[in-house]
């Protein structure tokens, strides 16, 4: 992707405000990736759900990229209660048509500003580390974040939950 795209999505291409259409953009999105199961995309779906409910007192935070009026890629996330100012980063996923522009790295980054102004300390970002999420596990490295754990076995047999953190 050229800079000067990269540049317009930067200042035009973002919204933090949820519509109803985001729950067909968001499955859309999920399914293309190939990596979340139907149960995993049910749970996506809720969290906009709760949020076109109940508004920003339902916790979750959400940024969209829009490109050409299509929403291309979507990031939740939310303060962890009982800390103090630190973050999860729930859903982070590019439609697979736009995958490898620099796309993810643009909305993360958009994310972090965005949890820096509200005096955000930190970020936990949860993942699987089966092989299939190597990708995943080299682009959260990739943007500065430390696997601090691991718990094994947790979503399946096999598949163990790593845990990646970086300090704002």
């Amino acid at each position: 992707m050229q800079n000067d795209m990269k540049q317009e999505f930067k200042s035009k291409g973002f919204r933090k405000t949820v519509v109803p259409s985001d729950i067909m953009s968001v499955t859309q999105i999920l399914k293309s990736t190939g990596f979340f199961k139907p149960h995993e995309i049910d749970v996506a779906i809720e969290l906009i759900e709760d949020r076109l409910k109940n508004g920003e007192g339902c916790g979750y935070q959400f940024c969209f990229l829009e490109i050409e009026g299509r929403t291309v890629a979507y990031g939740c996330y939310g303060e962890i209660p009982c800390t103090i100012k630190n973050y999860d980063l729930y859903w982070l996923a590019v439609d697979n048509n736009f995958r490898g522009n620099g796309i993810g790295r643009l909305l993360l980054e958009k994310i972090e500003s965005d949890i820096k102004s509200h005096g955000g300390r930190g970020i936990y970002i949860e993942t699987s580390n089966k092989e299939q999420y190597t990708p995943t596990v080299l682009f959260y490295e990739s943007c500065n974040y430390q696997q601090i754990a691991v718990f094994n076995d947790f979503y399946d047999i096999n598949d163990n939950k790593a845990v990646y953190y970086k300090k704002l």
